[in-house]
């Protein structure tokens, strides 16, 4: 979910998923309340209460800890799905690297790889999906695979190398001032030997040459050894989402 959406959008509507829906066979609303959103609780069940939807996938801000289980006595059962966790670099700030790796970034990746690389570095990811049987965990890997493929296809992707071979790949999106890093990861064989901070220099140095001024990302709060990558790197955590999948009985 886009860093607009999690922080800044100031007004909370309800929208359809039609990739959810074509993918999980179950049809699929969603509703987020940013940061920046006023929204009471009554004005998020109005919305919910509104969709015909099989599951609502509802995100809103951790510190309104008094919502769940308000939502939980509603007229659909509430599932507690995850925590993301959102986290902020100043361009120009991040971790000092000596060049060990070849990196790149705006590659166009052959969608066959793309799809090797998402379902070897997000195979046993605990995304929101698997707190529901509603969703097939390979359908959700499945998911992953697609929106990296459309991401490349639109804006390049961010890659390292040993050599010839690539170890990782990061996808992003643009808007002004900022750069947000949508999937990113480096293959298991790879992992623990520093290549995830080149990753994320190849996205800094390119979010520089694109004159903005901050690079965001975010992960699942139970991701703690990538928020450590991060930590290390530079970034700072900044805001937690909730997310709850509300199904319809």
């Amino acid at each position: 979910m886009s860093w607009s959406d999690a922080l800044t959008a100031t007004e909370v509507a309800r929208v359809t998923s039609p990739y959810e829906t074509g993918r999980f066979g179950v049809t699929v609303d969603r509703v987020t309340v940013s940061a920046a959103a006023g929204a009471t609780l009554d004005e998020v069940r109005t919305l919910v209460d509104g969709s015909d939807a099989d599951v609502v996938v509802l995100r809103y801000p951790a510190e309104r800890v008094d919502w769940f289980a308000q939502l939980a006595a509603g007229s659909r059962t509430a599932v507690f799905a995850d925590t993301l966790a959102y986290w902020r670099l100043a361009v120009g700030t991040g971790r000092a690297l000596a060049q060990a790796f070849t990196t790149g970034a705006g590659e166009q990746v052959d969608p066959d790889d793309v799809d090797a690389l998402v379902a070897d570095i997000f195979a046993a990811y605990g995304n929101h999906y698997l707190a529901n049987p509603l969703f097939d965990p390979k359908l959700a890997l499945a998911g992953y695979q697609e929106w990296a493929r459309r991401s490349v296809a639109r804006s390049g992707a961010a890659v390292v190398r040993d050599g010839t071979q690539l170890l990782g790949l990061a996808t992003v999106e643009e808007t002004p001032g900022r750069v947000e890093i949508l999937l990113a990861g480096i293959v298991s064989a790879a992992q623990g030997r520093g290549v995830y901070a080149h990753l994320l220099a190849a996205v800094e140095r390119a979010a520089a040459a694109s004159g903005a001024g901050e690079l965001v990302i975010s992960t699942q709060g139970h991701n703690v050894r990538v928020q450590r990558a991060w930590a290390r790197y530079g970034f700072e955590p900044v805001h937690t989402l909730v997310t709850a999948h509300l199904v319809r009985h």
